[in-house]
């Protein structure tokens, strides 16, 4: 093992993508700083990036210069080589990435992209650069259209090559595969009993949507220049329509998802296209581009923004419709920065056929102790994803929850169930040019049996609080009653709601529903701080005001229990402005009452207080003020006295120590309800999903590793 990977494939368009991408993101859990680096880019122009660099470094959030990220480009390399000059290659090679060696604790490397004719000249030469630099080799086999027999022979004879440079090789990927299931374990079987198990074999699946083209891949291919719906560039083309025929016969061949080509004075097909997509009875299209460099009609233009509510791409080229279609058919689907669908489906895909141990072992060396905010964001995801929960969002047609629904379902963290009106919900959804595929969209009012179910099911919950059954039918029309209902009925495993709602609209429902836990006397919150290296645990800061020295202890209980779930080892600090018995006075003597019920109720806990945050934070502070505390100096989990210290103390260590606070998570329902921020960001909402699936497979006692 070491602490760096090359990615080696045999052949252009082998969806090498995927397997960066996904071995990114498995690198990144594990280990806090990643480089990434590629000895040879492809030729590009007008100071273009390097698209492979761009999608990791921006998707990533990667802080590397891009000019460290690469030595030269393929011409450079060629030139090189032509002139007898492989030696002046590799050392620039070399240099460039001892450079950048030192600064990480993990690089990973990918290999050309096979652009050129001579796929044996490539081959040789990335064997070359990774003997050279020492570094063991990911070899990715381009399965599709091969049958089993076929790729079993590419491998191994790839592999014979390769091995005449170097035997390092961790792990082999046959990517795009068209195999059936019985022939993907014959192919696998194959391979490794020929290197005796020794390396990782990993068969991912053709996945059709991640080759479609975009209406920004035909942009930058055609140089296009973009007319309308600058918002659509990343909608899908599944297919070309020439339009040539008048609009009654040309609307015969509209399918979904296709792009429609023709001559940029064709007003009446440009309208009919237009008209096609506002139109239920036909499928939606992608995109139109007009061909010939010619301008549309003014009149026509004003019609069209007036439609904007169904937004379109329209392009604009100066070649003639045969001159475009000859080069389209050239055009190849690629997974850019911007495209989150492709990169979603992408590392889903890996996710689900990838044997994360075997893979892990093979290229891993070590693992980190310190956490940073991206390790623990993606170890969120991959927790969810173990044991997948089904997350109701009742704020359906809020346009950031759509978003959040069509990420978590394409990277498969949970199954999630939209609340509000259909049309409305699709409607919205096609404004963001976002498919609701394996989405479930419900209307209460259009669900009349489980609705009169719920109804009945509230009024017997709360009769005794004087609620009627006509109350109990208007509550059961508001969307957050009705998704509280489902998780509590199990229709659903948690909540998320409060992008649109206050927090006491969220809750109002959960504590007359959901209930508290037995043990619990209190719901509470926590928030996740993220800091540079580790994460904390701030409680509570969002919900009790002024909570008993009973109420505190609870929450010091649950703050550990949650914590736990994440993986948190709990230490806690009951905080207070006195350490030990340095200081007097009321709010003291609550801390310190507290901390002694806590004990009291678990013994197993580490727990001290009352104590100050620098002594609970810092060893050196800890030394002088408690030297004798099992706490101070190493605390997990900071337990606030009142909401006044915690709320404005979780805010200031956020924007001071520029720290990701993820929260409030609440504690002590029998069930998972968690609030967003009504100014919460779409990473906001997909966190808190895979922090209730989290919660919730922890309520039903799912082993989450």
């Amino acid at each position: 093992m070491a602490n760096n990977l090359y990615i080696i494939t045999t052949e252009g368009r082998s969806g090498k993508s995927i397997i960066t991408l996904g071995l990114m993101e498995l690198l990144m859990r594990h280990i806090r700083s990643v480089a990434f680096f590629r000895p040879i880019i492809s030729d590009t122009q007008n100071d273009q990036k390097d698209h492979h660099i761009n999608l990791i470094l921006k998707h990533f959030n990667i802080e590397i210069p891009y000019e460290d990220t690469y030595a030269c480009s393929y011409k450079e390399a060629r030139m090189l080589i032509t002139n007898n000059k492989s030696d002046l290659l590799i050392e620039k090679i070399i240099q460039k990435y001892k450079s950048i060696e030192a600064k990480y604790d993990f690089i990973l490397c990918e290999g050309t992209d096979y652009l050129g004719t001579d796929s044996a000249f490539e081959l040789e030469l990335n064997t070359e650069i990774a003997a050279n630099l020492s570094i063991p080799i990911a070899l990715v086999i381009n399965g599709k259209n091969k049958t089993s027999e076929e790729i079993i022979s590419s491998t191994l004879s790839t592999v014979d090559f390769i091995s005449e440079k170097t035997k390092d090789i961790s792990a082999i990927f046959v990517n795009r595969s068209t195999l059936n299931k019985q022939d993907i374990q014959r192919c696998k079987d194959k391979i490794y009993t020929h290197f005796n198990k020794k390396r990782s074999v990993t068969v991912l699946p053709e996945e059709p949507s991640l080759s479609y083209s975009t209406i920004s891949d035909v942009k930058s291919w055609m140089n296009a220049e973009v007319i309308f719906g600058k918002d659509s560039l990343h909608t899908p083309i599944y297919e070309y329509i020439i339009a040539a025929m008048n609009p009654g016969n040309f609307l015969k061949y509209i399918k979904e998802k296709s792009l429609i080509i023709t001559p940029g004075d064709r007003s009446d097909l440009i309208l009919a296209s237009f008209a096609s997509r506002i139109s239920t009875s036909y499928p939606d299209i992608s995109g139109i581009l007009l061909t010939g460099g010619l301008e549309i009609s003014p009149s026509i233009l004003s019609l069209i923004e007036g439609w904007s509510s169904n937004p379109i791409s329209i392009l604009r080229v100066k070649d003639d419709t045969y001159t475009s279609i000859l080069s389209l058919s050239n055009l190849h689907g690629k997974i850019s920065s911007s495209d989150t669908r492709k990169i979603n489906t992408a590392l889903h895909l890996f996710d689900k056929y990838i044997d994360k141990s075997e893979i892990t072992s093979q290229i891993i060396n070590h693992t980190s102790n310190s956490v940073s905010p991206k390790m623990f964001e993606f170890k969120l995801v991959e927790k969810a994803y173990q044991h997948k929960m089904r997350i109701v969002l009742p704020e359906g047609e809020e346009p950031r929850i759509i978003h959040s629904a069509v990420a978590l379902t394409q990277r498969g963290v949970a199954d999630i169930i939209l609340l509000g009106n259909i049309s409305k919900i699709e409607s919205q959804a096609s404004k963001l040019n976002l498919s609701l595929q394996n989405i479930k969209i419900l209307q209460p009012n259009k669900e009349e049996k489980l609705f009169e179910f719920y109804v009945n099911k509230y009024y017997e919950l709360r009769k005794n609080k004087g609620i009627t059954l006509d109350e109990a039918h208007d509550r059961m029309n508001d969307l957050t009653y009705f998704g509280t209902m489902m998780v509590y009925n199990n229709d659903a495993d948690g909540m998320v709601s409060g992008s649109i709602n206050t927090t006491a609209h969220t809750i109002k429902p959960a504590f007359e529903i959901i209930k508290t836990k037995p043990e619990a006397s209190i719901v509470s919150s926590i928030f996740l701080m993220c800091m540079k290296d580790h994460v904390l645990v701030f409680g509570d800061c969002a919900v009790n005001p002024n909570p008993t020295a009973e109420e505190l202890a609870d929450i010091a209980i649950n703050s550990a229990k949650t914590a736990q779930i994440f993986g948190i080892n709990p230490r806690v600090a009951m905080l207070s402005y006195s350490t030990g018995s340095s200081g007097k006075g009321v709010d003291v003597d609550i801390v310190t009452k507290a901390t002694q019920i806590a004990k009291n109720k678990a013994p197993e806990l580490i727990i001290d207080g009352p104590i100050q945050y620098d002594a609970a934070i810092d060893p050196q502070v800890a030394h002088t003020k408690a030297p004798t505390s099992t706490v101070a100096g190493k605390a997990t989990i900071f337990i606030f006295p009142d909401l006044n210290t915690g709320n404005n103390t979780y805010k200031a260590v956020q924007r001071a120590a520029n720290a990701i606070a993820i929260g409030p998570i609440l504690q002590g329902l029998n069930k998972p309800i968690n609030d967003l921020s009504r100014g919460c960001s779409i990473p906001d909402i997909i966190n808190t999903v895979a922090i209730t699936a989290i919660q919730a497979q922890a309520e039903k006692g799912l082993t989450v590793l």
